[in-house]
């Protein structure tokens, strides 16, 4: 239940579970129905406190500390006889939202939307973990080139039994899914989560608050949720816990709680781009992308609570470093010369006290460093990009495109190099507020427009680019015209296309500069993934984890069920459809003693069924992405 709808304080994840875990096996089962009831009977008092009354014997009384989250036991109480033990109050804090994790240092920047804790932040319109799988490292791009890789360490006792708890919840969770994740569930989730907390295994924990967040999405019906996110992060979930209970020494999955800057001696970088930064835990603000001449990328961040109205101004707000007088507008069309920088391993530039920067002069996207970005095809970054896509965000990319015309929400693109298929680009933000998609739209009104385009691959979705900005293509006649002090490029999320940055195109060049021109449909052209019939993989997977083992099971006993694998197979997806099979086989099976009786079927064998098949299909559509950019359009 979101903060917005419900006058409920926050709740962090730890006073949750051990609440539930106190409940005698009685109460838990009277649980979920008790829960949904109690954001409508919610009073908040003078004092800040909330009080919920329970019949005429019982009143719970919330009282939020000074961060109006509830942190510890004793600040959610009861006056039944059977407090704190009791259902009353487990129930008062099941329906109240989850406290992001607390963090080290200031949000990261790049936080999508959607209802995500800023410790694991990922730039707007990058695809949610799943998330994200969770995107430790955040960013947006690869580390640069002189960043040490991290040392990788031998996971102690406690991280190992921590991954391996984590493990048994999620596998527990996935079973039951969404109709029975309830809140003892979510309780086994959360502690586990809080163990794996202080094993420092930070990674976890915010690929188990994604789970548990998405379950009570889903359970509730709101609106923003989608089961596509839900089982991506079970994904996510398994994926890293199965590994580090493994042993498993690789840095990124751990993850950080406590983003490390190093020193990064002087540096000069150049602005690229700004992008607009809104999450749906109330954090807002702006990443300005920046260049380094010997193509090194950095970025600045300035994200904090406000929302919508913050990740608005925050566009043109001061840049907080080394007193450096420009703000984030300027240093998305400058530069910094910074003495003393310190850096994240993502490329994160610090602002600490020693650190002095002094503003240059911008350099256009045709000359210096910039000028590599859209020298090379896009299919050869996003091939990279793939490479990178487990623990960090791809890259941006830039490429010269030839306009087609809109389809549906999407503006069909040709990128100016022989045999290029048409790629899609969609808005990096879809918040009607910020002006991506209406700049697309008014992109769209104008085919044959030739146009540079900076931006992100959207790698769950075939030749789709979520741009960032566009400029004019050097040398074109038919392309923008964009003000001097522009330096030529203008940033999707800020600024707004008029009709006098484009070239005359008959009728449409009278509109007014509010209004975007009608686009004429464009054929779309064939999609790879989404004509593939790996669509019945993914349905299957989502069908664990909306209607849970036993929804497989039942569905598994269906020949019509069994007989829809024939169609991977005619296709050469044979891999994809043993996975599923198994997965399926796996459901229905019912282990029975040495006297012949039914037991209780093994979760983590389901789970390792489930996750064998998510990871096989994700990495089919991997390949299926970095063909639909190389490939030549059919005929």
């Amino acid at each position: 239940m979101s903060s917005a709808a419900t006058p409920l304080p926050a709740v962090a994840p730890e006073v949750l579970a051990e609440a539930v875990e106190n409940l005698t096996a009685r109460l838990r089962k009277k649980l979920d129905s008790v829960t949904a009831s109690c954001a409508a009977a919610a009073v908040r008092e003078p004092d800040g406190s909330v009080g919920i009354r329970f019949g005429e014997d019982a009143v719970v009384t919330l009282r939020p500390g000074p961060e109006g989250t509830l942190t510890r036991a004793d600040q959610a109480v009861c006056s039944c006889l059977l407090a704190p033990r009791c259902l009353h109050r487990a129930a008062a804090l099941g329906a109240a939202p989850l406290a992001d994790t607390p963090l080290a240092d200031t949000p990261l920047a790049d936080t999508p939307l959607t209802d995500t804790p800023p410790a694991e932040a990922l730039p707007v319109g990058a695809p949610p973990v799943p998330g994200e799988p969770a995107r430790p490292q955040g960013p947006g791009t690869p580390p640069g080139p002189e960043t040490p890789a991290p040392p990788e360490r031998a996971l102690t006792g406690a991280q190992t039994a921590a991954a391996t708890a984590l493990w048994e919840a999620a596998a527990e969770a996935l079973a039951a899914g969404v109709t029975a994740g309830g809140a003892v569930v979510q309780a086994e989730l959360l502690r586990a989560a809080h163990t794996a907390r202080l094993a420092a295994l930070p990674r976890a924990e915010a690929a188990a608050l994604r789970v548990v967040r998405g379950l009570r999405a889903a359970r509730e019906r709101q609106a923003a949720q989608r089961l596509g996110d839900l089982t991506e992060a079970f994904r996510e979930l398994l994926y890293t816990t199965a590994l580090l209970a493994s042993g498993s020494t690789d840095p990124a999955l751990t993850g950080t709680s406590r983003r490390a800057y190093a020193p990064g001696g002087s540096l000069r970088v150049y602005g690229l781009c700004r992008e607009p930064v809104l999450s749906a835990t109330g954090y807002g603000g702006v990443v300005t992308h920046l260049l380094a001449p010997d193509g090194a990328r950095y970025s600045v961040a300035d994200v904090r609570p406000g929302g919508l109205a913050r990740a608005r101004g925050a566009g043109s707000a001061s840049v907080a470093l080394g007193g450096a007088a420009l703000d984030h507008a300027g240093l998305a069309r400058g530069g910094l010369r910074i003495a003393g920088a310190t850096v994240s391993p993502e490329g994160r530039l610090g602002a600490g006290r020693g650190v002095k920067a002094t503003p240059l002069p911008g350099t256009s996207w045709s000359d210096g460093p910039a000028a590599a970005l859209f020298a090379r095809p896009a299919a050869e970054a996003v091939a990279d990009g793939l490479a990178f896509q487990d623990g960090a965000e791809p890259a941006l990319l830039g490429c010269d495109v030839a306009v087609v015309g809109a389809a549906g929400e999407h503006l069909l693109v040709r990128e100016a190099r022989p045999d290029a298929p048409l790629l899609r680009l969609r808005a990096a933000h879809p918040h009607p507020e910020l002006p991506h998609a209406d700049n697309l739209r008014r992109l769209a009104g104008h085919p044959g427009l030739r146009i540079r385009v900076l931006g992100r691959p959207d790698l769950d979705r075939a030749a789709t680019l979520r741009p960032l900005a566009v400029g004019p293509v050097p040398g074109a006649d038919h392309t923008l015209r964009l003000p001097e002090e522009w330096l030529g490029r203008a940033d999707l999320g800020y600024d707004r296309l008029q009709g006098q940055h484009l070239p005359p195109a008959g009728p449409t060049s009278d509109t007014t500069p509010d209004t975007a021109p009608a686009a004429a449909p464009a054929p779309a052209g064939p999609d790879p993934l989404a004509d593939s019939p790996l669509w019945r993989v993914r349905r299957l997977l989502e069908t664990v984890v909306a209607g849970g083992r036993r929804a497989v099971a039942e569905s598994a006993r269906d020949e019509d069920h069994r007989s829809g694998y024939g169609p991977l197979r005619r296709a050469g997806f044979t891999a994809a459809a043993d996975c599923a099979a198994a997965l399926a086989t796996e459901a229905d099976r019912r282990p029975r003693d040495a006297f012949g009786r039914l037991g209780d079927p093994s979760a983590e064998g389901y789970a390792r069924a489930w996750l064998a098949a998510a990871a096989h299909l994700s990495a089919a559509e991997r390949h299926l992405v970095a063909a639909s950019w190389a490939s030549p359009p059919l005929t």
